[in-house]
């Protein structure tokens, strides 16, 4: 919990470089739930750079123990609220020395590293368009300042050249504005499009092209918008170590995306995903059980019915199975609760003798 005085430190006087100011915006975005969206970033930025100020202080009150804002919060505030997946900004060494509460670091993920790459280039982007802006504000002023002036001299000496000095210099600047403007619209443009490409690439697995666990969650949590009923499954493949071991990782990794796809184009338009491992999530939406459970093991009986090789040698790879657990998910059940009673299934499956599916 913080208190207020937490709250205001974090949106203490900027005083350091421009990339200690840009991971505070992340934390706060992050703190706050809100995607990396232009219009979150210009309200974090303008509270977090000055702090002094009316938005500065109310969003320090209001963000006081660690309460989050509110949609109506910010728009009160003259912020705008855009609908998207909040971004998840990395974590600092400090941060994840820790590891999780079994007291094992996370590996590297490459999705979202890539996708933080993607969101640091859209970030320094968004430090240019601001500069330009910034400039035209003060051409601006300098523009009007000196046709103020130019007015006076007309009415005072009303000569031709004088006139004429000045016409060109208007027609200039506005010349250079326009260029300026194009500019600023192909920086939002480009923006934009990286921040599309940055959501998509956190939640695709980089192996397999398939969703990843984070897409896959997300879809669990927003299952009550396309009704029901759901049915939760997870499929591990049989033996995968040892054909690591054998063949090695190479093969593996395609083993993997070819047992992935095959999944997923026999599940569609059910949502597959790579879960993590050798491991794949199926999210059945509009079936029953019963049905379900038919499905994924029709699907299996197909995946068993293959033979594999290893396209670099034309060694065979043998029968390539997998074991799978399914369950229908209660309304209103939480996601936890349903992905352990679907991974008892899956040790159940296993334990029976794999390349099989368990539900209940």
């Amino acid at each position: 919990m913080r208190d207020t005085q937490a709250a205001k430190a974090e949106l203490a006087p900027v005083s350091q470089p421009d990339d200690i100011l840009f991971d505070r915006i992340g934390s706060f975005l992050n703190a706050q739930g809100l995607s990396p969206d232009p219009a979150h970033y210009a309200f974090a930025f303008a509270a977090l750079s000055a702090p002094e100020q009316p938005l500065g202080q109310a969003v320090a009150r209001l963000s006081a123990h660690g309460i989050r804002l509110t949609r109506h919060d910010i728009e009160r505030l003259g912020g705008r609220v855009i609908e998207g997946p909040p971004v998840v900004w990395p974590r600092s060494a400090d941060a994840t020395a820790g590891g999780d509460l079994a007291g094992d670091r996370a590996a590297p993920d490459p999705e979202v590293d890539t996708a933080m790459a993607l969101v640091v280039e859209t970030q320094q982007q968004v430090d240019g368009f601001a500069e330009i802006v910034r400039t035209m504000q003060d051409e601006t002023r300098g523009f009007g300042r000196d046709l103020a002036r130019s007015a006076t001299t007309i009415t005072q000496m009303a000569e031709i050249d004088e006139i004429t000095r000045i016409t060109s210099t208007m027609i200039g600047r506005i010349r250079e504005s326009e260029v300026r403007l194009a500019i600023a619209t192909a920086e939002t443009t480009a923006l934009r499009a990286k921040l599309v490409e940055a959501r998509h690439s956190a939640r695709r697995d980089v192996l397999t092209g398939l969703p990843n666990r984070r897409a896959f969650e997300e879809a669990l949590a927003e299952r009550t918008a396309d009704g029901g009923p759901h049915c939760l499954a997870i499929c591990d493949i049989d033996g995968f170590k040892l054909v690591n071991d054998k063949h090695g990782h190479g093969v593996g990794d395609r083993v993997l995306t070819a047992i992935g796809r095959a999944i997923a184009a026999d599940c569609a338009p059910h949502l597959v995903a790579r879960h993590g491992g050798e491991e794949f999530t199926v999210l059945l939406s509009g079936l029953s059980l019963v049905d379900a459970a038919g499905l994924l093991d029709s699907v299996r009986a197909t995946v068993a019915a293959k033979r594999y090789r290893d396209r670099d040698t034309d060694t065979a790879l043998g029968t390539i199975t997998f074991s799978a657990g399914i369950t229908a998910i209660v309304d209103d059940e939480i996601a936890e609760t349903a992905f352990a009673r679907a991974d008892r299934l899956l040790y159940r499956a296993k334990h029976l003798g794999r390349d099989r599916v368990c539900a209940s």
